[in-house]
């Protein structure tokens, strides 16, 4: 497929407006393609020649005002229109479309719970040509009229409200100003719950078989909901600009979510089948908090250019986790950020592949590179710069800024510079300044507390190894007086780092009394950093970590002794040993989820040998039968659920998880919902203790999609010459996997204990993996590359097959990229393997 470059982008934008897509699908033609009819009106500037893009599988006719063109003329995905003059236009295009299985385009799934089958629209970036014919640049926005012909007892849900017109016909009310990628149709029997807030309509929606689990959860979605509208209003000069707010939970969803513009889709994993954690929780609300700031962060004002996703991303991931914070009853939103989704962006910052948060538009010149910067920098390094800038700024000005901006750029397309512009109408600030330092460099700061002892007081000095100014706060805590292991805050200081060159950072700090216990450097996550504590501290946090008062701070110091290990700075062991001391001590769930999910995936399976990790997981073991133990009385059901989840993963020997698996029960609770049943079926397969008939006896108590994946989960883990062979060949030779199922079987097929028999495959994958990639296309190259990875051979020789593959393959960017990251984790693993031998 051709994809579009900025440049062409430039050029088209230049030479046409697009005022109206009338678009008609109908979705009653088959289970392979449907029908799509699309009639374009659209303006030329100046005489010349352009393109449209589609991607049919039949295109069966093209007119140009009323002149018929050349179906055969299309070339890929374009289809040339030449000596156009100056004025109106009108292009129809007729097509037969396929339906897609990896969620791109319009997707198609059969619920094998009941049989009853689902569409759905994900046109994200470039996959709106798989739907209706389109001028696919976001700069190039027009107002819709949609039409879908549908199978009785369908309901279709669009951008607008819809209508039922009779025989199966829907219209969509018309849209307001739109660019192509944001369209949406969600189409299929849902099972729906239906509301009105302020005057405007709110549903939800889900597949028939789940409407149990949303119904018992809709009030709890809708209350978010409601909440976060009415938040953004407060905040907002702009009100809600669409006519509509619908919420569809949609099964085989690549990303967490989508902010098409009044039709949101998530991925219907948040329609909780088993029981979750309240963090888990939390999760879903931030992310229909983030969707819901996307309504003006991207859809009433979209970036001009895929240079400027930060605009959408980072600020719908800030104001996400802000507005939970202050609208619901979810306070601590930020310490669950800070312990696990900013690690994102720490880790991916420090690649080779990182970006800047706002890259110049040549960093981007295509939708293939631009693709590649949806990622922790552009959300997590995004939205942790927003919180400095707040920080920084003041809130005040900061929402005066975005109100500005909203109000010069609805409904049409804005830059970096746009938004820098509408800022520095509110401060004296230098701005500018401040978007070169933090937007457009890359890499992560390093703040490093040095403590120096004089007669009656001590003094505080910041180093920084990098270049970026930082608004931090320092927290200075005492040992208690009365139980002497309690730490207590002394004070907490804001500091200001400026840009250059500031090593010291802003001289020496006097702290008045004796010499703080622990001193914590940007105590309060405000910028983000990596972060050194002084010797005294470090061996203080080490020794109390659980001790700290404020979980937040805990947060940070947990992302310290993270990063230290990460470089190499701290022993894998000395976190696990600090894990089993302060774990039973945390008092908030987000900080257990964030350091049990480090330590298990991270430590036990890639930072220890082979020979170090049964003592790693036998740690693990042992503080989860603690955590297990500590909440028999059923005070922490978020927390059980964790070390029992944990323990499961853990678990080297399969006696006690095989007696939880046969009785039905954890002893002490809690009772064994369908995940926690496939997981320990999965570990009792890694481990050879079931074979296939244990798995098909699960399927066929739980026949669901989810069940599905997890049958398909296990039989990739047997450890069993045919089972990895039968495996192997469904993820690269058939191409019959949908999206989910080939994420499934990847997760399942390499297990550390199973090296032996996985040793040939390593080899194998590379090849395989580009093959694949070239021929299902960005979502299964993504899957191929994040999950299918073999992240277990932690050795040159998967170093060396991966660089050949890179260098000489030619993998798409989509895999490419993905493969540079997984070697240089591998880099990063044999380099903390090297350094803990020989310490």
């Amino acid at each position: 497929m051709s994809v579009l470059t900025r440049d062409e982008a430039q050029t088209r934008a230049q030479l046409i407006d697009v005022q109206r897509y009338t678009i008609g699908l109908d979705l009653t033609r088959g289970a392979d393609t449907f029908d799509s009819t699309t009639v374009i009106g659209f303006t030329t500037r100046a005489a010349g020649d352009t393109f449209v893009e589609v991607r049919p599988a039949d295109l069966r006719s093209v007119t140009l005002d009323g002149h018929p063109l050349d179906p055969a003329a299309l070339d890929d995905n374009r289809l040339p229109l030449t000596g156009l003059t100056p004025g109106p236009h009108e292009l129809r295009v007729e097509a037969a479309m396929a339906y897609s299985h990896t969620g791109e385009g319009m997707h198609r799934f059969t619920d094998p719970t009941d049989g009853e089958t689902y569409a759905y629209t994900q046109l994200f970036m470039e996959d709106v040509q798989r739907v209706f014919a389109a001028f696919d640049q976001p700069d190039l926005k027009a107002v819709f009229d949609l039409t879908v012909t549908a199978p009785d007892g369908w309901t279709v849900l669009a951008n607008g409200v819809t209508e039922h017109l009779g025989d199966g016909k829907w219209r969509a009310a018309t849209t307001p100003l739109l660019s192509t990628y944001l369209v949406a149709v969600a189409a299929g029997p849902w099972h729906s719950v239906r509301t009105e807030h302020r005057g405007l309509p709110f549903g939800i929606h889900c597949r028939r078989s789940l409407a149990p689990y949303l119904d018992a959860d809709a009030e709890e979605i809708l209350d978010i909901t409601r909440a976060c509208y009415d938040r953004y209003h407060e905040k907002f000069e702009e009100p809600y600009p669409f006519d509509s707010y619908d919420q569809a939970f949609v099964p085989e969803f690549n990303a967490g979510a989508m902010e098409n513009p009044g039709l949101v889709t998530f991925r219907d994993e948040f329609i909780h089948r088993s029981a979750v954690t309240d963090t888990e929780r939390q999760t879903r609300a931030m992310v229909i908090a983030h969707e819901m700031a996307h309504m003006w962060f991207g859809d009433l004002v979209t970036l001009q250019w895929w240079d400027d996703i930060w605009l959408n991303e980072s600020f719908a991931e800030y104001m996400g986790y802000q507005t939970l914070t202050e609208a619901t009853r979810f306070t601590g939103t930020w310490v669950d950020f800070g312990v696990a989704r900013k690690a994102w962006g720490y880790d991916a910052d420090q690649r080779p592949s990182t970006h800047p948060v706002a890259p110049d538009a040549e960093a981007v010149p295509d939708t293939a590179s631009a693709l590649l910067n949806f990622d922790g920098i552009s959300y997590a390094k995004g939205a942790s710069a927003l919180r400095q800038l707040v920080a920084w700024l003041g809130e005040k000005d900061f929402l005066a800024g975005i109100n500005t901006h909203f109000r010069r750029h609805k409904f049409a397309n804005a830059t970096l510079t746009d938004f820098i512009a509408s800022l520095a109408h509110h401060t004296d600030r230098d701005v500018h300044a401040w978007a070169d330092t933090w937007l457009r460099t890359t890499g992560v700061d390093t703040l490093t507390a040095t403590v120096t002892e004089h007669p009656g007081q001590t003094a505080l000095t910041l180093t920084r190894d990098g270049s970026r100014p930082h608004r931090v706060t320092v927290g200075v805590y005492d040992r208690d007086l009365i139980d002497g292991t309690t730490l207590v805050r002394r004070e907490l200081r804001d500091i200001d780092i400026p840009a250059i060159p500031a090593i010291p950072a802003d001289g020496e700090h006097s702290l008045p009394g004796p010499r703080p216990a622990l001193v914590v450097p940007n105590d309060q996550d405000l910028t983000y950093a990596k972060i050194r504590l002084d010797p005294h501290s470090e061996e203080a946090a080490l020794r109390a970590l659980s001790r700290v008062p404020d979980p937040l701070t805990r947060a940070v110091l947990w992302n310290c002794l993270r990063d230290m290990v990460r470089d190499g700075e701290l022993e894998p062991l000395t976190y696990l040993e600090a894990a089993r001391a302060h774990l039973p001590g945390e008092r908030e769930l987000a900080n257990v989820q964030g350091v049990l999910a480090f330590a298990r995936t991270q430590i036990a399976d890639r930072y220890t040998t082979p020979t170090e990790r049964p003592d790693a997981l036998a740690l693990l073991t042992d503080l989860c039968t603690d955590l297990i133990r500590r909440t028999e009385d059923g005070s922490n059901p978020g927390l059980r659920l964790t070390a029992v989840r944990t323990l499961i993963d853990s678990a080297a020997h399969a006696d006690t998880i095989r007696d939880w698996y046969d009785s039905g029960s954890v002893p002490g609770g809690p009772e064994l919902d369908p995940e926690l049943r496939w997981r320990i079926l999965g570990r009792l397969c890694v481990l050879g203790a079931v074979d296939d008939a244990v798995i098909e006896a699960e399927l066929t108590q739980d026949p669901s999609a989810t069940g599905r994946q997890g049958a398909a989960h296990c039989r990739a883990a047997l450890p069993d010459p045919e089972a990895k062979r039968a495996a192997w060949d469904a993820m690269f030779t058939t191409d019959e996997l949908s999206n989910y199922l080939f994420t499934a079987t990847a997760q399942g097929f390499w297990q550390p204990e199973q090296s032996d028999l996985l040793h040939p495959y390593v080899a194998r994958y590379f090849p395989d993996a580009v093959a694949v990639a070239h021929r299902r296309g960005p979502a299964i190259a993504d899957a191929a590359g994040r999950h299918a990875f073999p992240a277990h051979a932690i050795d040159t020789h998967t170093l060396t097959l991966g660089e050949s593959c890179i260098a000489d393959d030619d993998p798409i960017p989509a895999l490419r990229r993905r493969l540079a990251d997984q070697l240089d984790d591998l880099a990063r693993a044999l380099k903390i393997r090297t350094a803990t031998a020989a310490s």
